[in-house]
């Protein structure tokens, strides 16, 4: 099945797979009374597409391309540094496993990545960005550490549970989707933005709000 075809599945489908699921959203924290915007924190990085895989300029540029076909898209909550959000970001590694996933050839260019992902219609990256996005919490990595089993309400409607595992005094919270054959993303870097009302996580994959044909499982 082509690219196009595959990732199109969750734009008409994410609404249905997820009805009816009970979820937790967690309140925001006191304590985070800063208003920088976690748009802010993407586009700080002026270098644009390079060879920094573990940087986030893709989900930039996706963020980029749905607020400039989209202005009203509920993606712009992210310009709003006075609401209280909590993003899982994955880092540019991360669509590169996805495109891979999707069509089993690796793509090595970010731009070329990027283009692959744009691809699949604004409407299904607006669909899998705000799969991201938790709205109306500030959760700390120290607050998610005691999320163990709970189910995060995004602002695309659907659910995420939060799974964390210690190897002795060593956390890993991983994110569990809707993709039952594809590998659940790693929180690999915390904090992003603390301090603020808006805070981001980033993550070693991207997540997927159904169930995709068993091609996408790597």
């Amino acid at each position: 099945m082509k690219l196009s075809r595959r990732l199109a599945l969750v734009a008409s489908a994410a609404a249905l797979s997820l009805a009816g699921t009970a979820a937790v959203a967690p309140s925001a924290s006191a304590t985070t009374t800063g208003t920088k915007s976690l748009a802010a924190v993407l586009t700080a990085d002026k270098s644009g597409f390079d060879t920094n895989k573990y940087d986030y300029d893709i989900v930039t540029a996706a963020v980029l391309a749905v607020l400039g076909a989209k202005p009203k898209s509920a993606v712009g909550v992210l310009t709003k540094g006075d609401v209280a959000v909590t993003a899982f970001i994955p880092n540019d590694q991360a669509f590169r496993y996805l495109v891979h996933s999707l069509t089993g050839k690796w793509v090595s260019k970010e731009k070329d990545v990027f283009a692959a992902v744009a691809g699949l219609g604004i409407d299904t990256v607006e669909t899998v960005l705000l799969y991201h996005v938790v709205p109306g919490a500030t959760v700390t990595a120290k607050q998610a550490l005691k999320l163990d089993g709970a189910k995060l309400t995004t602002a695309q409607g659907g659910t995420i549970k939060v799974k964390v595992t210690w190897h002795w005094w060593i956390p890993t919270i991983t994110l569990r989707d809707k993709d039952t054959n594809a590998k659940n993303p790693v929180v690999n870097k915390v904090n992003i933005n603390k301090g603020n009302k808006q805070i981001a996580h980033g993550i070693d994959r991207v997540l997927r709000p159904v169930d995709l044909p068993p091609l996408a499982a790597h």
